[in-house]
C-alpha cells in the first residue's frame, strides 16, 4: 500500500472514530434533565436521612457555580452591548427594533398580570390564612424613584462587582453611543472590545458546560433545604402561582408565536427548554442570560446583534413571573389576610405597577421587591410580605422560568416581524449547544469542518444580518 494511501486510510479511520464517539455522547439538554433528576434524587436523600454533609456538598456546589456565572455576565453584558452599538450605528431598522421589543415587553406583561388578577379572584387564595407572630415587614422595600436613583451608578467599579446589570447596561450604552459618534478614532477601542468579547464568550462557554453539574446541585439544595411541606398551609396560593405561569408560559407564548409571529410553538420550547430549565433550577434571569441569549441566537436564528441588546434588556425588565403574575395573586392575597377590599382602581393600579414597575426595581432583587413596591402602591400592609417569605424560593423557581421564556419569546416576534429571523435555523433541528459556536474558537470550528457539520457562515450562527441602510 502506497504512503498517500495508507495516510488517507488512517485519516479515515480517526474520522469514523471521531464520528463513533460523537454519536454516543450524550446531548446538552439531555445532560441537564440528567442534573435535574439526579438533583431531587440527592436533595431528597439528603432531607429525608438527615445526611449533612450531603446537602452541605450540594449547596457549596451550586453556590459555586452561581459565583462562576455571575462572575462573566457583567463583562459578556458590557462588550456584546458596545459591540452591538457599534454594529448597529448604520442601520435604519434599529430604533425600530428596540421600539417594538419594548412595545411587547409591555403588552405581554399586562397579558400576564390580568392572568394573576383574574387567578386571584378566582380562588381567593388569602381566605382561611391565619396571621403569625413572624409575619414581618422586609427591611427594604421598592419605590418609584428606585429605578432613577438605580440605574446610574456611584461608580463604574461598584456596577461590575455588584452584578448591577441594569446599571452596566446603562453604561455600556454611553459607551457604544460615544465610540459610535466618535467614528474612527474609536476603532482601536471597538477592536479590542471585539476581541474581549470573543474571550468573555469562550470563557463562558466552559462554565456553561459545568451545568448539568450546576443543576444537580441547585435543585439539590432546594429540596434538601425547603422540601415542599412548606406549601401545605399556603396551599391555594402556591397553586395559583404554578398555574398563573403555565398558563402565561404554555398558553400565552404559544398563541403568540403561532398567531402574531406564525412559527411553531413546539419548535421552540423544543429548543428553549434547556435555558427553561436551568432558570427554575438556577432561580436567576441574569445567571440564565448566557445559555438563553446563546439559544436565541443559535438555535432559534435571532440576529446577534439584535439578541445582544433585547437579552440583556429582557434579564433586567422583562419579568412576567415576577413582576405580574406573582404581584397580583400576592396583592389579592394579602388584602384578603388582612381583610382589605380591593376595588376596580386597586386592580388597574396594581397592572399598572406591574407593567411598569418592573424597571423601577430591575437594579434590586427580585420579586419580593416588586411586591412590596405593589402593596406599597396600593396602601396594604407590607408585613404581609413576610407571610409568604417561607415559601418564596419554591415559588422563585416558576416565576424565573416564566421570565425566561418571555425574555426569549420577544425577540423571535420581533425579529419575525421585521422580517430578519432565520426560518431555516429556527425550523432545523435543534443545534447541539456544546455544538461548535460563536462561544469556541477556532479549533472547534475545524473539528466540525471534519466531520462534515461546517457552518453555513455567520447567518447559520446567529441569524441573518440585518439590513443596512
Amino acid at each position: 500500500m502506497s504512503t498517500s494511501a495508507s495516510a488517507a486510510s488512517e485519516t479515515g479511520d480517526t474520522t469514523a472514530s471521531t464520528l463513533k464517539r460523537r454519536r454516543f455522547k450524550v446531548p446538552f439538554a439531555a445532560q441537564l434533565l440528567i442534573g435535574l433528576v439526579l438533583g431531587l434524587v440527592l436533595g431528597y436523600v439528603a432531607r429525608e436521612w438527615s445526611v449533612a454533609w450531603l446537602g452541605t456538598t450540594l449547596e457549596t456546589i451550586g453556590t459555586l457555580f452561581v459565583q462562576l456565572l455571575f462572575l462573566i455576565v457583567p463583562f459578556l453584558v458590557f462588550t456584546a452591548i458596545v459591540a452591538s452599538i457599534a454594529n448597529l450605528r448604520n442601520l435604519a431598522n434599529a430604533g425600530r427594533l428596540v421600539a417594538k421589543t419594548l412595545g411587547w415587553f409591555a403588552l405581554t406583561s399586562l397579558i400576564a398580570v390580568a392572568i394573576g388578577l383574574g387567578i386571584g379572584l378566582a380562588t381567593n387564595p388569602g381566605e382561611g390564612v391565619e396571621l403569625t407572630s413572624a409575619a414581618a415587614a422586609p427591611e427594604t422595600s421598592g419605590s418609584w424613584t428606585d429605578f432613577l436613583t438605580g440605574i446610574i451608578p456611584t461608580n463604574v467599579v461598584d456596577a461590575f462587582v455588584n452584578v448591577n446589570v441594569l446599571q452596566i447596561v446603562f453604561i455600556a450604552i454611553v459607551v457604544g453611543a460615544a465610540a459610535a459618534r466618535i467614528g474612527v478614532k474609536a476603532e482601536p477601542f471597538l477592536k479590542f472590545n471585539a476581541s474581549a468579547l470573543s474571550l468573555v464568550q469562550k470563557a463562558l462557554w466552559w462554565v456553561i458546560r459545568l451545568a448539568p453539574l450546576g443543576t444537580a446541585a441547585l435543585i439539590g439544595k432546594s429540596v434538601y433545604s425547603y422540601g415542599w411541606d412548606l406549601l401545605e398551609p399556603l396551599a391555594v396560593f402556591s397553586i395559583d402561582i404554578y398555574a398563573g405561569a403555565l398558563a402565561v408560559m404554555l398558553i400565552v407564548y404559544p398563541v403568540l408565536l403561532r398567531v402574531v409571529a406564525r412559527v411553531s410553538p413546539v419548535q421552540f420550547f423544543r429548543k428553549a427548554w434547556p435555558a427553561i430549565q436551568f432558570a427554575f433550577v438556577s432561580r436567576s434571569s441574569v445567571g440564565t442570560l448566557p445559555l438563553a441569549q446563546k439559544i436565541v441566537t443559535e438555535r432559534l436564528g435571532v440576529p446577534r446583534d439584535y439578541a445582544s441588546f433585547a437579552s440583556p434588556f429582557g434579564a433586567t425588565t422583562k419579568m412576567d413571573g415576577c413582576a405580574a403574575i406573582y404581584p397580583a395573586i400576592a396583592a389579592i392575597f394579602v388584602a384578603q389576610v388582612y381583610g382589605v377590599d380591593l376595588g376596580v382602581q386597586d386592580y388597574l393600579l396594581i397592572a399598572f405597577v406591574s407593567v411598569i414597575g418592573s424597571a423601577a426595581t430591575a437594579g434590586l432583587t427580585g420579586a419580593t421587591v416588586m411586591l412590596t413596591l405593589t402593596l406599597s402602591t396600593l396602601g396594604l400592609p407590607l408585613e404581609g410580605v413576610g407571610l409568604l417569605l417561607a415559601i418564596d424560593p419554591i415559588m422563585d423557581m416558576i416565576r424565573t422560568a416564566t421570565n425566561v421564556a418571555g425574555q426569549m419569546v420577544v425577540p423571535v416576534i420581533v425579529a419575525k416581524s421585521e422580517k430578519i429571523l432565520d426560518r431555516e435555523v429556527y425550523d432545523a433541528a435543534p443545534r447541539p449547544l456544546d455544538a461548535a459556536s460563536a462561544f469556541d474558537g477556532a479549533e472547534d470550528g475545524a473539528e466540525d469542518a471534519a466531520d462534515g457539520r461546517g457552518s453555513a457562515g455567520p447567518a447559520r450562527q446567529g441569524g441573518p444580518a440585518l439590513q443596512p441602510a
